[in-house]
């Protein structure tokens, strides 16, 4: 299991529709999210920027190319380009931080 932190940045004005996106999300999402082996998810807001907490098993790098085959998840990604400024670096690496200590 590897965990990850990451950063999202909203459009101003649409922090709303943001959560409420997340309130209704699709079935077949909570599906491929957790076949693609990402546990204990959780996202935090606060103003126009979100801060993500999940799990990944075995990796994150496994789980996010199990998710990036997914068909829902394209669909999910297109559904935010309206709501969604940035996520990944200018070399289109997922806006994150390293670990570098954890205690259970």
């Amino acid at each position: 299991m590897e965990r990850l932190l990451f950063f999202i940045y909203l459009y101003e004005g649409t922090e709303a529709e943001y959560d409420k996106r997340h309130d209704e999300l699709w079935p077949e999402m909570s599906k491929a999210i957790s076949e693609s082996g990402w546990t204990n998810y959780t996202l935090f807001r606060d103003g126009t920027t979100v801060v993500g907490y999940c799990e990944a098993v075995p990796d994150v790098a496994t789980a996010m190319k199990k998710m990036g085959a997914t068909e829902v998840n394209a669909r999910w990604q297109e559904s935010f380009k309206d709501i969604i400024k940035n996520i990944t670096d200018r070399n289109g690496n997922l806006l994150s931080y390293r670990e570098v200590w954890h205690h259970d």
